[in-house]
């Protein structure tokens, strides 16, 4: 366990760290959005599509042959998986702030 005294620090700087994850992840959230809109508009225009379910169809084709919307999406499931162990590590280190501090009294 480490001094009471170095216990706020560490708490910011783990706040930090998920607050640079889920900044990272609203990025990648944005980059993933703006693949889904590009195939939403491919299939909208495609006038041999002949209802919704076709245009779902060519929009999921249009994404599965986009290797960048791949990409994306698996940093997104990596981010995601970070920002919780972050968030974790945060919690972890303020519930051991919080016993350390009670048994210092």
């Amino acid at each position: 366990m480490m001094q009471l005294s170095h216990y706020p620090a560490a708490i910011a700087q783990a706040a930090q760290q998920a607050n640079e994850i889920d900044s990272q992840l609203m990025a990648v959230q944005h980059q993933v959005n703006r693949f889904e809109g590009n195939a939403d508009r491919v299939a909208a225009f495609e006038m041999d599509l002949k209802n919704d379910a076709q245009r779902k169809a060519r929009r999921f084709e249009v994404l599965l042959v986009n290797q960048e919307y791949q990409k994306s999406i698996d940093t997104q499931i990596r981010l995601t998986v970070d920002k919780a162990n972050a968030i974790a590590h945060l919690e972890y280190l303020r519930n051991q702030f919080s016993v350390a501090n009670t048994n210092s009294m």
